[in-house]
């Protein structure tokens, strides 16, 4: 029997954040140990800082999993004033989580007295998720959905999709979807027509 393509998949998928679901590696893992230990800052606030899909919401919300903490995203787009205000009311018993795609001295903010306290702000940076933690992530997104693929298939999507984690999540649920729709298994073939017919995975 022969099945009709599918049609193109929608830009955004769902994305699972759960803070269980984090992947440490080399290239979070120093990221992770400074956020594990708030009181070992040398102020309650603590700022991540990385591009788009670098998983600065993911580590975000692990962390407020672990500590009654507060978290601002997308910090640098916040009211000062109210920012301000937040960084004054951080504790070491409820400490500040910021996070940013630009570092501080970027932020159009005008006020002195929040630059000050930006300036005195631990910053931790993320890059670009590596090979490991891509590699992790897809293995760990199959597993969860009960779906098993060869590690030649995974070796396939992590030089080809975008480097993020958002990507991973999308290009998985786009795989799984078109598997069930062909009836077929996630194989290289299959992803090859996914990942080419899907521009925003990066190719």
């Amino acid at each position: 029997m022969n099945f009709a393509p599918e049609p193109a998949l929608p830009l955004a998928w769902p994305v699972d954040l759960s803070p269980d679901r984090l992947a440490i590696t080399e290239a979070n893992r120093a990221a992770a140990a400074w956020l594990a230990s708030p009181g070992l800052w040398p102020v309650p606030v603590t700022l991540v800082v990385g591009p788009a899909g670098s998983g600065k919401t993911h580590l975000a919300r692990w962390f407020a999993a672990r500590s009654p903490a507060r978290v601002i995203e997308t910090a640098d787009r916040e009211d000062p004033e109210s920012l301000f205000h937040a960084w004054n009311a951080a504790t070491r018993q409820a400490p500040l989580l910021l996070t940013s795609q630009l570092i501080p001295r970027d932020w159009r903010h005008g006020l002195p007295d929040l630059a000050s306290r930006l300036a005195a702000t631990p910053l931790v940076k993320l890059g670009e998720p590596d090979d490991e933690l891509l590699t992790a992530v897809l293995g760990k997104l199959f597993a969860e959905r009960g779906v098993r693929v060869g590690d030649d298939l995974i070796r396939w999507l992590v030089v080809r999709i975008e480097r993020s984690l958002v990507a991973a999540q999308a290009v998985v649920a786009a795989l799984d979807a078109a598997a069930l729709a062909r009836r077929r298994a996630i194989t290289i073939p299959l992803a090859r027509e996914v990942v080419d017919g899907q521009g925003e995975f990066g190719f």
